[in-house]
């Protein structure tokens, strides 16, 4: 192996350990004043940890040439698709987190840290070519996260959050080990590589247990059906910039590497996990569509709402084919930005005294109010509902063909019923702002920062988002054949 060939391979992660531990010092030596310097360098790091990653997209990077230290990480164009999402989402939480935390003076330096060393842990996760550097970045991940979600210490919804969150978590990692100790077990190896030549003659019943529970404890990671428990009380109780933070970056890397797992290490028993993908999908999609028409919380409404949105995700997995799989990674894309816009617009509702917005029935009358931050909220309900012609749609669009051209056309035609159930809580709050009468409750200027990344990502989503449907398709076409080369 070329050690110098393997470190060069990982200059990102290299580039976010120096960064995190660099800032750990500063935040100890200068304290909380220094909050606000530390969130700069460390978007600064996250951006610079982009542009490392970049190349290997753009110049299609796959084969042997990308893995490093013996096959444990694959730094192709696969992982370098999902680590741009990852990086670029942890940077925008960072950028909207000053103004929020300044209100409850509780701008603290670790933030900035914990942000970059889970971002570390998600490369980590997409990246991984073994279980044993699955499972380190994955808790890498975890254990920031656990701590985030508890940030806030002077509030007590933060440190529920928190520690439902640890606790849940805990069960889904310990659950997670043992399908990879059977896994281990009855095929001799961690290797994803050498499990799939393991499984190729045939899959044991102990090794179908491991894909069983490897498969649930990766479905808790991405908060989906019947694993979603922990979502809508940890999307509410945490501060609103971390939950930005869980919306975006955990569920593309836990996606990405849901995704390596079934692909890489069990690509050759896709009829064993196929069905069980099914059943997490629609579970997902219908448990989020039912589950959000009762909310009155817009931070629990945006909880359901992911549930729902990864059932859809899923669809694409569940499809097997490299074109469900291109699919899933253009979806997330948009998946993401929509969720950074909502965020943004949830962090602009404010009332006179500052005080943060919450309840969905305190929008009525924004739409004459606040007309501009009322049309972006519609925006944003728009297109996760999938209502064309708003970029939200191309999402879903992708995904249900590459149902319909797998033969799993019964899937896709549920799929397309239940958006239409989602649809009705989306229209609920579009109804609030644009129909009911004027409460005057929202009437806080937001921050500049929150504006400029609600402008920017409306625009995405926007029609004219269909602009670079071309570009992204490409590139997640691309991904996806970085992805499969590896097998």
């Amino acid at each position: 192996m070329d050690w110098s060939q393997s470190l060069r391979l990982i200059a990102p992660e290299e580039t976010l350990s120096i960064a995190g531990l660099v800032l750990l010092l500063v935040a100890a030596w200068g304290g909380d004043k220094a909050s606000r310097l530390i969130s700069i360098l460390a978007v600064a790091a996250l951006v610079a940890a982009m542009a490392l990653v970049a190349p290997a997209l753009c110049g299609g990077a796959m084969g042997p040439d990308t893995s490093a230290f013996f096959g444990q990480i694959h730094a192709d164009a696969f992982s370098s698709y999902a680590r741009i999402l990852i990086y670029g989402a942890a940077a925008v939480s960072l950028v909207v987190a000053p103004a929020y935390f300044e209100r409850f003076n509780s701008m603290r330096g670790e933030y900035p840290v914990l942000v970059i060393f889970a971002a570390l842990g998600m490369g980590m996760m997409v990246s991984a070519g073994d279980l044993l550097t699955l499972y380190v970045g994955l808790e890498m991940n975890s254990l920031a996260s656990y701590v985030l979600a508890a940030v806030l210490r002077n509030d007590g919804r933060s440190a529920e959050a928190g520690l439902k969150y640890f606790v849940l978590g805990a069960l889904a990692s310990g659950i997670l080990l043992f399908g990879m100790s059977l896994t281990y077990g009855f095929t001799g190896t961690t290797s994803f590589a050498g499990i799939d030549a393991a499984l190729s003659g045939g899959l044991s019943n102990g090794a179908l247990f491991g894909i069983v529970f490897m498969l649930a404890g990766l479905a808790f990671k991405i908060s989906a059906v019947p694993f979603h428990m922990w979502t809508p009380d940890v999307y509410e109780g945490a501060p609103t910039p971390v939950t930005t933070f869980f919306a975006t970056a955990p569920k593309v890397a836990a996606m990405g590497l849901m995704m390596r797992v079934l692909f890489d290490a069990f690509g050759s028993q896709v009829a064993a996990w196929q069905q069980i993908v099914v059943f997490i999908a629609l579970a997902s999609i219908v448990v989020g569509a039912l589950g959000a028409i009762g909310q009155t919380n817009i931070k629990r409404l945006m909880a359901y709402s992911s549930i729902n949105n990864v059932g859809f995700i899923l669809i694409g997995l569940a499809a097997a084919t490299p074109a469900g799989g291109a699919g899933m990674l253009v979806y997330l894309a948009i998946y993401v930005m929509t969720s950074l816009a909502g965020f943004a617009a949830i962090l602009s509702l404010k009332d006179a005294d500052g005080n943060y917005v919450e309840e969905i029935a305190k929008l009525g009358g924004l739409s004459r109010t606040k007309p501009g931050l009322a049309l972006a909220l519609a925006i944003v309900m728009f297109s996760l509902a999938g209502i064309p012609p708003l970029f939200g749609f191309w999402g879903k669009f992708v995904v249900f063909q590459a149902a319909v051209q797998a033969d799993m056309i019964a899937l896709a035609a549920i799929g397309i019923a239940a958006s239409v159930i989602g649809a009705f809580y989306y229209l609920k709050v579009v109804k609030v702002m644009y129909f009911d009468e004027a409460t005057d409750v929202v009437q806080g200027e937001s921050d500049v920062w929150h504006k400029l990344i609600l402008v920017v990502t409306c625009l995405f989503i926007s029609p004219f988002g269909y602009l670079l449907s071309g570009w992204l398709g490409k590139h997640a076409e691309t991904a996806m054949t970085a992805l499969l080369a590896t097998l």
